[in-house]
């Protein structure tokens, strides 16, 4: 039996993986033990129990595959990263998807790996993490870009209740439009306003008819425009 690594020295990085398939979750156990520098405090599948014990391990980084991040609770990100300061999450085996991206880091996740990543590419990024630098696909970096310059010019703009009445929208449905300029999904919205997906859905629908905009992003371009030209 091998000795178990003593975690409190310099230089160890404590880490947990949650795996949906258990071959894969065997192998990379496996192959993350085999590492010096870090320590595997545990390997489960997704299940309520196992993210308490996922919260409350003394953990660095939590790896866990794209299968079991699609099932976590609401609030399992936010309770992890918040139990320990300068806690860490890596996604791998993740779809190449720019909104299931942008979701990911709005959660606090520090790695992004696409399903075509190696073990090689796994090991690295847990390294590079654990090393205080954040590890995303190229082809995403783009994305990320992108969203933080929309979201900056978009997201910051402030609706005054007289452009309210202008435009015809209700309290309601100023704060959902200044979400969706943030990027949010539906279902982000439907969470941070306490409403239903179908409800948003609706929201959105009745702007969109409102403010006779094609799409929720002609509908945000709308108000920011009228936001604008009332300033001048």
């Amino acid at each position: 039996m091998r000795p178990a690594k003593d975690t409190a020295g310099i230089g160890i990085t404590r880490l947990f993986l949650v795996i949906e398939n258990r071959l894969l979750r065997e192998a990379m156990s496996a192959i993350f033990r085999q590492q010096a520098e870090l320590a595997l405090l545990g390997s489960v599948q997704y299940s309520p129990p196992a993210c308490k014990q996922v919260v409350e391990s003394q953990s660095d980084i939590l790896l866990a595959d794209q299968a079991s991040a699609s099932v976590f609770p609401a609030n399992f990100m936010d309770e992890f990263l918040a139990r320990m300061p300068g806690r860490k999450v890596i996604l791998f085996g993740m779809d190449d998807d720019s909104e299931i991206f942008l979701q990911a880091i709005r959660s606090g996740v520090s790695g992004y790996l696409l399903g075509d990543a190696s073990a090689e590419d796994t090991i690295a990024a847990v390294r590079r993490v654990a090393a205080g630098e954040a590890v995303s696909p190229p082809k995403l970096c783009q994305v990320l870009f992108q969203f933080v310059a929309r979201s900056t010019r978009e997201g910051a703009m402030i609706l005054n209740e007289r452009l309210c009445r202008k435009l015809g929208l209700t309290a309601r449905q100023q704060q959902l439009v200044a979400l969706l300029a943030r990027g949010f999904t539906n279902k982000e919205i439907a969470e941070n306003m306490r409403l239903s997906e179908f409800t948003v859905k609706n929201h959105v629908h009745r702007i969109m008819r409102q403010l006779n905009a094609e799409s929720r992003y002609d509908a945000v371009r709308a108000v920011c425009e009228s936001d604008l030209a009332a300033s001048l």
